[in-house]
């Protein structure tokens, strides 16, 4: 800066100093027209130039600093943290190449993916499982199920209230079933065993007699005692039998001449019946079901129950 007023003031005594030039006569409309220009003073000449060059430098120093506090603002206001430089075309092709989905969020939209599955898949599940067991408490629907008086292979009473308070799975058969009996009992004691394991003690297993001839308390203890020593017997007499089949919606027969001492088959129905703790049919277990298959869907059952289930002495 301190070498622009010496420029300045050398121009004006080379200026001072200059001889006058003649003006050609082709020229003189061009220097009339330009008369009142060529009168200004050399010293206003160059002061006016200084001026201007100050003026000029002024501007430019004030573009400058505009310049620089706006750099300096978008420096304050941005919240991003300054990367580094790409160096290489590498680099850049090894940043855009995942774009906006890496390994991290692949792996967040399957997870999220499967646990939306998992949960409308067992949501769809437990309706259906509510469905089923709300179809016989409608109204003007069949009813399974009902009031009864017999005896366990104990000796004792045993009515329908006692098997309130927990689930219940009931069967019909009788001891001198051939085979489809101990098959069916072998899958109640594992299925039994599966509950208890997964649900804990909270159901009763039991076989009623078709046959309350034969199928006396004693002989019901020992029989039921090969399979299982959780499965409750009950008999009882053949009007108590027939009513207790009636109210579960049991087909039985015995032959009508049958003479005393003889050996006879007594065809029935074969279904496990489940019943919840509050006395009502629940679902209908046929024999297409596996042990294991079955004592998931009673399980599943029993963990959807929401009422608080009853855990006496003599059922431990």
């Amino acid at each position: 800066m301190s070498s622009t007023p010496s420029c300045i003031a050398g121009a004006a005594r080379a200026i001072q100093a200059a001889t006058p030039v003649r003006i050609p006569a082709a020229h003189r409309t061009f220097a009339s027209i330009n008369s009142s220009r060529a009168s200004i003073p050399p010293r206003a000449i160059a002061g006016n130039t200084a001026h201007r060059i100050v003026q000029a430098e002024k501007n430019v120093l004030g573009v400058s600093r505009r310049i620089n506090g706006a750099q300096e603002q978008m420096r304050m206001f941005s919240s991003s943290s300054q990367r580094h430089a790409l160096k290489t075309i590498q680099q850049v092709r090894a940043r855009n190449k995942s774009g906006p989905f890496n390994l991290t969020a692949a792996i967040l939209f399957v997870a999220t993916a499967g646990g939306l599955y998992t949960y409308f898949t067992y949501e769809k599940e437990r309706m259906a499982r509510q469905r089923i067991a709300n179809q016989t408490k409608g109204v003007g629907k069949p009813k399974v199920g009902g009031p009864f008086d017999l005896v366990d292979h104990n000796g004792n009473r045993f009515t329908h209230e006692d098997l309130l308070g927990r689930y219940s799975l009931v069967y019909f058969g009788f001891s001198h079933c051939p085979d489809i009996c101990p098959d069916e009992l072998d899958k109640m004691a594992l299925m039994h065993d599966k509950v208890k394991e997964q649900c804990g003690d909270v159901m009763v297993p039991l076989m009623i007699t078709c046959d309350p001839a034969r199928d006396t308390p004693e002989v019901l203890k020992e029989y039921l005692a090969e399979f299982h020593p959780a499965i409750l017997g009950l008999t009882g007499t053949y009007e108590n039998i027939k009513q207790t089949c009636k109210e579960y919606r049991v087909y039985f027969s015995t032959p009508s001449t049958v003479k005393p001492g003889q050996d006879y088959l007594v065809d029935h129905s074969i279904y496990f019946y489940l019943m919840d703790p509050e006395g009502d049919f629940v679902e209908a277990i046929g024999r297409n079901f596996t042990a294991e298959q079955a004592a998931r869907i009673i399980s599943d059952h029993i963990k959807d129950w929401e009422k608080p289930l009853k855990k006496e002495s003599r059922w431990s």
